[in-house]
C-alpha cells in the first residue's frame, strides 16, 4: 500500500478506511434500534465535516424512499417541522453547538449521537454510538467521518464491499494518479445529489490541510457563475456520474477535468491523499492546520 509521509497521523488514518468501512456493517447492525427506522422523519445534525456527512446521508435516505431526512447545522436547525428522531454526528462529543442542541431536545424525542469519544458529554445526552476504533489524532477529520457515513449507508441496505475495494485501490495507486490536482492553482469540486455533499467535504479538506483555494457546488450550478474562475492551471473535479456536456464545457475554459467512475466516498480518499501531497509541497503540518483545533468549544 502506498502511503505518503507515513509519519503523519493523517496518512496512517486514511490508510485504514477500507477496513473501517467493512467493519461498519457490524456497527450498523449492533445499533439498528437507535438508527432511523423506515418512515421516520429524521433531522441529522453536525458541524463542518459532520454536517457534510449528514447531508450525504439525508440525500441517500430520501433517494431510497425511507423517509423525510434533513441535515442541519445545530444553530440553523428547523426542529419545529415535526421530526421523529434527531441524529447528531460529532467526533469529539464536545462541540458546543451540538451539545446545546442535544440539551434542548433531550427527553422530547428519540435522539442518537455518533461519536468516537466515549468519555464525552454528548454520550450522556442521547443514545450513543461510539466508534472509538476510528478516532483520530490528526485535527483533520477523515476516517471517523467516512466510517460514520459507511455505517449509515450499510443501515440503508447498501453493500459497501465494492466501495471499500475501490478505496483500497486508490490507496495502492501511485501519486501520479492525482494528476494535475497536485499543483493546480485552484480546484473546484462538483457533485450531484448526495455527492454534492462529498464535493463540499473535499473542498473543506484541502482548505484545512493545505490552505488551497477550493470551491464546491452542485454540478449543474457550475455553469451559473463558478465557470468564470475556470482557466488553464486550474481543475474541475466531478464526483459521481457527470452531467452531459460537463467535460466539454470544462475543456473550453482550458481547465483540467477530473472524474473517475468510482463511488464518491472512494474518490474522496483520493482527495485525502491529495491533502497530504499539497501540504507537503507547501511545507505545512497536515495534522495541525492553521487556526484549527480538534473541537470548537465556545466560551473557553
Amino acid at each position: 500500500m502506498t502511503v505518503i509521509d507515513p509519519d503523519t497521523h493523517l496518512a496512517a488514518e486514511i490508510a485504514t478506511q477500507p477496513q473501517d468501512w467493512l467493519a461498519a456493517r457490524a456497527t450498523a447492525e449492533r445499533h439498528r434500534q437507535v438508527l432511523p427506522a423506515h418512515g421516520e422523519r429524521v433531522a441529522v445534525i453536525g458541524c463542518g465535516t459532520s454536517l457534510y456527512m449528514a447531508q450525504a446521508f439525508a440525500a441517500l435516505r430520501e433517494d431510497a424512499g425511507l423517509g423525510v431526512t434533513d441535515a442541519w447545522t445545530p444553530t440553523e436547525h428547523r426542529l419545529g417541522r415535526g421530526y421523529d428522531r434527531v441524529v447528531a454526528i460529532t467526533r469529539s462529543g464536545t462541540t458546543t453547538e451540538v451539545l446545546d442542541l442535544l440539551e434542548q431536545v433531550r427527553g422530547t424525542m428519540p435522539t442518537t449521537v455518533i461519536t468516537s469519544t466515549a468519555a464525552s458529554p454528548a454520550v450522556e445526552l442521547a443514545d450513543p454510538i461510539v466508534t472509538a476504533e476510528v478516532d483520530e489524532r490528526s485535527v483533520v477529520q477523515t476516517r471517523f467521518a467516512t466510517t460514520t457515513l459507511a455505517m449509515l449507508r450499510w443501515h440503508l441496505g447498501e453493500d459497501l464491499a465494492p466501495v471499500a475495494d475501490q478505496a483500497a485501490r486508490v490507496l495502492e495507486a501511485d501519486e501520479s494518479t492525482l494528476g494535475p490536482a497536485v499543483d493546480a492553482d485552484q480546484i473546484t469540486f462538483v457533485g450531484r445529489g448526495w455527492t454534492s455533499a462529498i464535493a463540499h467535504e473535499a473542498a473543506l479538506k484541502l482548505r484545512e490541510s493545505s490552505q488551497s483555494w477550493t470551491e464546491s457546488y452542485p454540478m449543474m450550478e457550475w455553469r451559473h457563475g463558478p465557470v468564470s474562475i475556470a482557466a488553464p492551471g486550474r481543475v474541475v473535479w466531478a464526483f459521481g456520474d457527470p452531467v452531459p456536456g460537463l467535460a466539454d464545457d470544462v475543456a473550453r475554459t482550458g481547465a483540467a477535468y477530473m472524474s473517475l467512475s468510482i463511488d464518491a466516498m472512494a474518490d474522496l480518499v483520493r482527495v485525502h491523499r491529495l491533502c497530504i501531497a499539497r501540504a507537503r509541497a507547501a511545507g505545512l503540518d497536515v495534522d495541525r492546520p492553521r487556526n484549527l483545533t480538534r473541537s470548537i468549544i465556545l466560551g473557553t
